[in-house]
């Protein structure tokens, strides 16, 4: 067989996959039965689902025709980069880095960082939308987790509250 579409094979192995290694980590939690599920029941359909899925999108592109065979083209380092970059810097700063000497810096400065850092990735960089987007973020943040949901973590950093 020829694989017909290199975009839908390979992302379909790599839903395969995570799909598996979601399944199998769920096992390691009680499963229990649909009657009386226990912790790991949703994270382990979730996981044959994703897999399910996965199979199904490779199996499709050895059917499938496509025109040119939707090549996969070279890795965008720039958007990985700092996409990843924005997410690391933003537990950091929740949560501080004693090693170092960081004090948590709180919610709001967090997300203030991760939304800066995450516009980088693109082509475009607006200071007004960005902040603008910030802040509304970071306001949707606050009373979701701490006023709704009451989740104790850090929204200012410790140096002011």
């Amino acid at each position: 067989m020829r694989i017909k579409s290199q975009r839908d094979f390979y992302s379909g192995v790599l839903f395969s996959a995570f799909g598996v290694a979601f399944a199998w980590g769920a096992m390691t939690y009680n499963v229990g039965n649909g009657a009386r599920m226990g912790p790991g029941y949703f994270p382990l359909i979730v996981g044959v689902l994703i897999a399910i899925m996965g199979s199904a999108i490779a199996l499709k592109s050895l059917i499938v025709e496509t025109e040119d065979g939707e090549p996969i083209g070279s890795i965008a380092w720039r958007p990985l980069l700092f996409v990843i970059g924005a997410n690391v810097i933003f537990g950091v700063l929740l949560g501080g880095l004693p090693s170092i000497g960081l004090p948590p810096m709180g919610l709001i400065v967090a997300i203030y960082a991760l939304t800066f850092i995450a516009s980088l990735a693109g082509d475009q960089f607006s200071w007004k939308g960005v902040t603008i987007l910030a802040t509304i973020l970071a306001l949707g943040s606050y009373l979701a987790f701490v006023v709704a949901l009451k989740l104790q973590f850090p929204v200012w950093p410790t140096f002011i509250g």
